[in-house]
């Protein structure tokens, strides 16, 4: 019997590491660590004590009452006092009523103040984090700590407090109304309250870990659905519908199976604790029914005594099945933590030094690098120099170590040996917020939100007005196909820009680089995607754009690098030419090879 009942109230281990369990974290720290963010909605802590307080004294009340109307209306058949009875007991639900209003608005207040608080902080220091943390992370499993795992956090801290100081406040009124009505009758009442202790124990370990069990494959199931749907035009394309189905029907039976296992434990808990306070009423039934008829106790003083044994019970049950709670929401708890343990790999100088207006001088000396957990450098004692008004073009195979390039320039992480320098000074001495700010950027993978057109292009300079974002979408050449848009600038473009071509797309992102106007451009690979026809269309107004900027260009297709001043050819990421394009041509090199290849597969 003892092993059957172990085996249903067992938790399945995890199969899988779709999602790694967050590191257990001692309660205490779980306090010590949110606490803080309590610190809006202390001073309302005290109307919560008080209204905790005064809302069991008015149920004790009640019940004293109750007891006048046994031994005095109902027992002398005496209506008189009734009448004095009767409107003390409306004016006593009245007053309860208002108690718990009051209780009810001010708890709720001070917990959503408590989320709305540590929810933000999650989010901007989530947003603060390093490219390479997302780089190694599932997305969905983040926000589902952003989101379901934070709203947990305030069940640990600020509810089950409230609760927890209720519990005692109530336990204490009632133990004192009991021991002064009969103290033989409290004390065997009482004989029962270890059991309760034990038994939250003894369950609370076992529903902390299917709770910390349930929480992980919640964010399993998360970044699985995030992943595919993200990829749905993939997915559909190759009939991966099934196999995606798969994928997420076996994170699902694991968040089912830890559901299951949690409601099985507190399904055995709730009748084990229900059992130990029937025990212990029906002994104080005994032990009072031999006492009225002794005459030692009145009915009304029995009846009274019973509802308050219930009224008792109920705090003590609370408090024990609130050790159940904190544990369960410790999970969520943990999960929060190693979130905000995380540090941006790339840090700001403590005396960082802020930049006015850049001149555009980018310099790479001898830099080294590797991503985080390789061992292959990515980059090898790379060196090239840019002058400001200059173009440089960076092109190589996949691989080369172009895109690193980009990283490293917008300081998405530092180099392991060697500087990234802006106008002669290490891009480490700077602001990290001034460094990105005097660069604009057209990705490889052009990022539209969604939005409307003129939230799009703004987004490169907020503040900007209506002239300066149509003056941007005229150089870029986008201002014509948006003007045939149904809204206009204020067409909403739909998730990553999905009610426009990726020519459109590309153009509204060159318009937002224009109105940024930052003294260096970085172009990783401007025309990836694109036909022949669009590519050749914005390169017109990649012109402009780069038009008195110090511009890094970053492209596969070497037709769009020729009129660089200098191209820097990568290969394995060392630099293995360098020169101009007619030079380079002539030396008949990896550049001029490169450049055949292009040139076939554009004619062909």
């Amino acid at each position: 019997m003892a092993h059957v009942l172990r085996r249903l109230l067992s938790v399945d281990e995890p199969s899988d590491t779709v999602v790694a369990a967050a590191p257990p974290v001692p309660p205490y720290e779980v306090f010590r660590r949110f606490w803080p963010y309590t610190r809006g909605g202390r001073r309302w802590l005290v109307p919560v004590v008080l209204l905790s307080l005064t809302a069991p004294v008015v149920d004790a009340a009640e019940l004293w009452l109750f007891k006048t109307v046994v031994d005095d209306v109902l027992v002398p058949r005496d209506l008189r006092p009734f009448l004095w009875v009767a409107p003390a007991y409306l004016g006593l639900v009245v007053c309860s009523g208002v108690l718990g209003f009051a209780d009810d608005v001010t708890s709720t207040w001070v917990g959503e103040r408590f989320l709305l608080s540590l929810r933000s902080d999650v989010f901007r220091h989530v947003q603060g984090l390093s490219l390479g943390f997302f780089e190694r992370r599932r997305l969905g499993d983040v926000l589902s700590r952003v989101t379901g795992d934070v709203d947990a956090v305030e069940t640990f801290l600020l509810s089950g407090v409230a609760d927890a100081l209720y519990y005692v406040i109530r336990l204490g009124v009632f133990v004192g109304l009991l021991f002064y009505l009969r103290w033989d009758l409290t004390l065997l009442a009482l004989v029962i309250v270890p059991l309760f202790w034990g038994a939250a124990r003894h369950f609370s370990r076992l529903i902390k870990e299917a709770s910390r069990e349930r929480r992980r494959r919640g964010g399993s199931l998360s970044a699985i659905a995030e992943e595919s749907l993200a990829n749905v035009v993939l997915v559909q394309a190759y009939n991966r519908q099934e196999w995606e189905g798969r994928r997420f029907d076996r994170e699902n039976l694991g968040r089912f199976r830890a559901a299951m296992a949690s409601a099985r434990i507190r399904a055995v808990y709730g009748p084990v604790v229900e059992f130990i306070e029937v025990a212990g009423g029906l002994a104080v039934l005994g032990l009072g029914t031999w006492k009225l008829a002794e005459g030692q106790l009145t009915l009304g003083g029995l009846l009274v005594f019973l509802a308050l044994i219930g009224k008792l019970y109920s705090p003590v049950h609370g408090l024990s099945g609130l050790g159940t709670a904190f544990y369960a929401a410790s999970a969520s708890a943990e999960r929060i933590i190693e979130l905000l343990d995380q540090r941006p790999q790339v840090t700001e100088a403590p005396e960082a030094r802020r930049i006015r207006r850049a001149r555009g001088a980018v310099e790479f000396d001898g830099v080294w690098f590797r991503y985080p957990g390789t061992e292959a450098w990515a980059l090898s004692d790379v060196s090239f120099e840019v002058a400001p008004g200059e173009t440089l073009a960076l092109v190589g195979a996949s691989g080369a170590g172009k895109s690193t390039v980009a990283k490293l320039q917008l300081r998405f992480y530092d180099p392991d040996r060697g500087a990234v320098r802006l106008d002669g000074t290490d891009l480490r001495e700077f602001s990290l917020s001034d460094v990105r700010e005097s660069i604009a950027v057209v990705l490889q993978e052009t990022l539209v939100f969604h939005g409307t057109v003129r939230d799009n292009i703004a987004y490169g300079r907020p503040g900007s007005t209506e002239a300066e974002i149509v003056a941007a979408a005229r150089a870029a050449d986008a201002h014509e196909f948006v003007e045939r848009l149904p809204d206009g600038y204020d067409t909403l473009v739909g998730q990553r820009g999905r009610t426009l071509s990726g020519g459109q797309c590309q153009r509204l992102a060159i318009a937002r680089a224009m109105i940024r106007d930052a003294p260096v451009l970085l172009l990783d690979e401007p025309t990836a995607g694109l036909d022949v026809r669009s590519g050749r269309r914005i390169m017109d107004p990649l012109r402009r754009l780069m038009a008195g900027r110090t511009t890094v260009v970053i492209s596969h297709n070497l037709l769009t690098v020729r009129d660089a001043t200098r191209i820097v050819v990568l290969d394995r990421g060392r630099v293995v030419e360098d020169g101009a394009h007619a030079d380079l041509l002539r030396r008949e090199g990896t550049y001029a090879r490169l450049h055949r290849l292009n040139a076939g597969a554009v004619l062909s």
